[in-house]
């Protein structure tokens, strides 16, 4: 008989293809935590001091930022959009925080400035963020505008609003004053529970509550759903402009609180902070496995992905490594996470198409 017609010698070689395939896959999906690996060992072994205790948390609570910029950006892309705002969203929170911290509310009608009290800036700050989310998913579905195009658009207008809340200048030593009871915001950055920062608590928290809404409820299971088939999504009653909307103000509302924490540990709020946030959300999102194309991904993922980029990059100054040398490695980073994503998709395309194959 002839062997290439062999039923049990082609079972045999479909076992090991598809075995080599699995490899591929778990590798695939596993990039972000194996490249976190990579760079904590490369980093290690050129400063034992890299691991410390001490260093440990500096990194994680840098690595916080991200993550919760990530963390909106990821539910963003699972519905198959994008967001390039979130970085202007940072800066003009900020200034919005830093204005009613140093300057009130000024009602020049009455004669009168109102001082809010720090619990009220806070939450003045992440309404004005969560709204320019807002702004931008209603944008997105009731004009049927490109994610990309509405969202640069926003990019702009928040960074612009930043600009114009102080002439383009800084908000110094936003501490407040006793008297109109707006003290202690520097406690969001500066302040710790059991010795952890406070970001890193807020991180852990967003994390959780991300990852039970992805994965145990309804919204979630709808979110991927329209990334993975918008039109099948529709037709299966799940609203789609709705849940767009919402997903855009929790990208918002991550972005303000983010915005929040650097002015808080910086005591100053400036109009160009979070300057190119978006591009290391992005990347830290795709680095951990969320597709570009929507409908695949997870938050574990992402904060995988957050370390990977926080690692690489508070490695890179510990090292001494130029700021120029510190872009080109990170464009790299993000080129090749892409890169690997289409790898991973066409993979899987490709599964599904041998799949059917057999089933017939």
């Amino acid at each position: 008989m002839d062997q290439g017609t062999n039923p049990k010698l082609q079972e045999s070689k479909n076992k090991r293809r598809i075995t080599k395939t699995d490899v591929q896959q778990f590798l695939l999906k596993g990039r972000a935590f194996i490249a976190l690996i990579l760079v904590l060992v490369v980093f290690t072994s050129l400063s034992p001091q890299f691991v410390s205790p001490d260093n440990v948390v500096i990194i994680t609570k840098h690595v916080a930022i991200n993550a919760i910029l990530a963390i909106g950006m990821t539910f963003v892309i699972l519905s198959g959009g994008i967001d390039l705002s979130v970085g202007s969203i940072v800066g003009l929170t900020a200034m919005i925080a830093g204005g009613l911290i140093n300057e009130g509310i000024q009602l020049p009608q009455l004669g009168i400035i109102i001082y809010p009290h720090t619990w009220m800036i806070v939450v003045i700050s992440l309404a004005i963020g969560t709204l320019m989310g807002t702004i931008s998913g209603f944008i997105i579905t009731r004009f049927n505008v490109a994610p990309f195009i509405a969202t640069m658009g926003m990019l702009y207008v928040a960074r612009g609003l930043a600009g114009l809340r102080n002439n383009g200048y800084t908000f110094p030593n936003i501490v407040g004053r006793p008297e109109y009871g707006n003290t202690g915001f520097q406690i969001l950055g500066a302040g710790d529970f059991l010795g952890v920062n406070y970001s890193i608590w807020i991180m852990v928290a967003f994390s959780i509550i991300a990852y039970i809404v992805t994965t145990r409820m309804a919204f979630g299971r709808h979110v991927y759903a329209i990334g993975g088939n918008e039109r099948a999504a529709e037709l299966s009653g799940v609203r789609i402009n709705k849940t767009k909307i919402i997903v855009y103000s929790i990208s918002g509302f991550c972005s303000a609180t983010v915005g929040l924490i650097i002015a808080s540990q910086l005591v100053a709020a400036h109009p160009l902070t979070g300057d190119t946030f978006e591009l290391t959300a992005i990347a830290a999102v795709v680095l951990g496995g969320t597709s570009l194309a929507g409908g695949r991904g997870s938050i574990g993922g992402t904060l995988i992905g957050a370390f990977v980029i926080g690692v690489l990059g508070d490695g890179l100054i510990m090292m001494g490594v130029s700021s120029f040398w510190q872009k080109v490695i990170k464009g790299a980073v993000i080129v090749l996470a892409v890169i690997i994503d289409q790898v991973q998709a066409r993979m899987q395309d490709r599964i599904a198409l041998q799949k059917q194959q057999e089933t017939k």
